[in-house]
């Protein structure tokens, strides 16, 4: 057995709490989540004409008797919307640049991801968790229930990160192995040489619900150092030299906030939501903000 991500009074405030999403994907139920489509459920909607083809049992029969004509009675249905967690196992999320015994933005995402998965199955969701890098890895179903968190924990505490990051070829992976659309979360620090919001693009035209979680370590958004520093980049090893002094610092503090808002604004424009934290942030805090966002 792994060593618990979360300790058992953090779970028990998990209980209390859901994973939400705004979309209604038609054609899917089952869930907690109401979806605006019509059909067979348990809470009346609303009453349309009988067409050929349809359920005989779901005819007002007593509205027949008074009016001598046939009304289908339409309930509110509720989405088995398909639930599935990208988690960042690049070699970047296990930088560390703070004090010793920082925390990595790997093991802070993971067990983001534990209790994300842990709050989905109180509720009887489906979670599919996803580590990736440049491609997908093995990925793990979680559902039945609370009971079934510790094959989650085992999974989440046995990833070892690698490799580079690529979200074009995650984005056009993903794409072909999961076309249902769903509420997809992504736990990543978003950092990537190439274009990263064409991708996140790609996945919302295909109908997928963004939920973007952005981690990141103190020094990455607010470098601590001064004077010429060598900075070597954690996937490809690829030195950079820089010289910083305060403007330097508070320019590149700007720019990580621009590129931080343009993922919120991605996310927003297409329906989706975003949370973005330092592993600084004590981690029931985060968990909080995130699901405040669903």
């Amino acid at each position: 057995m792994a060593t618990p991500l979360l300790d058992r009074q953090l779970l028990e405030r998990l209980e209390r709490l859901t994973i939400r999403w705004q979309k209604s994907f038609r054609g899917l139920v089952g869930g907690h989540n109401a979806s605006r489509y019509a059909g067979p459920g348990q809470e009346f909607l609303d009453h349309r004409n009988f067409h050929q083809g349809d359920d005989l049992r779901a005819v007002n029969w007593r509205a027949y008797m008074r009016l001598e004509k046939l009304f289908l009675k339409m309930f509110q249905v509720e989405p088995r919307t398909p639930i599935r967690l990208l988690l960042d196992s690049s070699l970047s999320m296990t930088a560390t640049p703070g004090p010793a015994g920082s925390t990595s933005k790997f093991d802070y995402a993971r067990q983001l991801a534990a209790a994300l998965t842990y709050v989905g199955l109180v509720r009887h969701d489906s979670i599919l968790i996803q580590p990736f890098h440049e491609r997908l890895d093995d990925a793990h179903l979680a559902s039945g229930g609370r009971h079934r968190y510790g094959p989650v924990n085992d999974f989440l505490s046995g990833l070892e990160p690698a490799g580079r990051t690529s979200f074009f070829e995650i984005a056009r992976q993903f794409i072909s192995a999961y076309p249902k659309p769903g509420l997809l979360v992504i736990l990543s620090d978003f950092l990537d040489d190439a274009d990263i919001l064409k991708p996140l693009q790609y996945l919302t035209d295909f109908g997928h619900e963004l939920l973007i979680i952005q981690i990141w370590a103190d020094s990455d958004r607010a470098p601590g150092m001064d004077g010429d520093v060598t900075l070597t980049d954690a996937e490809t090893g690829t030195a950079l030299e820089l010289s910083l002094d305060a403007p330097a610092r508070a320019a590149y503090t700007e720019a990580f906030d621009r590129y931080s808002g343009a993922l919120e604004n991605l996310a927003l424009r297409a329906g989706g939501r975003y949370a973005g934290f330092a592993t600084s942030v004590p981690l029931q805090e985060a968990i909080l903000t995130a699901l405040q966002h669903t």
